[in-house]
């Protein structure tokens, strides 16, 4: 499957997920990872969630998503990140997948072994020439399971501002 990546418009911000050296001169280095590691596409799971009425006692269902998520995304060039909440309690397991260049997604009703599912959705938001993630191609749990769609900051500062005074 050949992935068409949006490239960045403006070098990445210091400390932001794309801002290593290749990525703001546009040439990759020569070890280079695939192609979507280089634009910034990471998978983020909260490893502490759990479902309403699960028991606290560790390890947390969220847990076994990261370990899920990690498994699927070993080779790929994709980066899993764990993050301690979320919050978004009410409709966990949780996770979203996030990229300087695309829209961010947040995940909820999210199982143990949903992590091949959450790669899926890297590699379709990757190969977006939009950076919107497509929702045909979307496995189901991404399609039901779908909290929210936040813009990246490129996509904010390119729209009109609406004067509020």
């Amino acid at each position: 499957m050949s992935k068409h990546v949006p490239s960045l418009a403006s070098p990445a911000a210091p400390g932001s997920i794309a801002s290593e050296d290749h990525l703001a001169s546009g040439s990759p280095p020569v070890d280079a990872p695939p192609v979507a590691a280089l634009h910034g596409v990471v998978i983020v799971v909260c490893e502490t969630c759990r479902q309403p009425g699960d028991p606290t006692a560790e390890p947390r269902p969220g847990a076994a998503l990261c370990a899920s998520a990690e498994a699927a995304a070993s080779g790929s060039g994709f980066t899993v990140r764990r993050v301690s909440c979320l919050s978004n309690c009410k409709r966990g397991l949780s996770a979203a997948i996030v990229s300087d260049a695309a829209w961010t997604y947040v995940f909820g009703d999210l199982k143990p072994d949903s992590g091949p599912d959450l790669l899926r959705g890297a590699e379709l938001l990757a190969g977006s020439v939009d950076g919107l993630m497509p929702f045909r191609p979307r496995p189901e749990t991404l399609k039901r399971g779908m909290i929210a769609r936040i813009p990246n900051m490129q996509t904010l500062l390119s729209s009109p501002a609406k004067d509020m005074s």
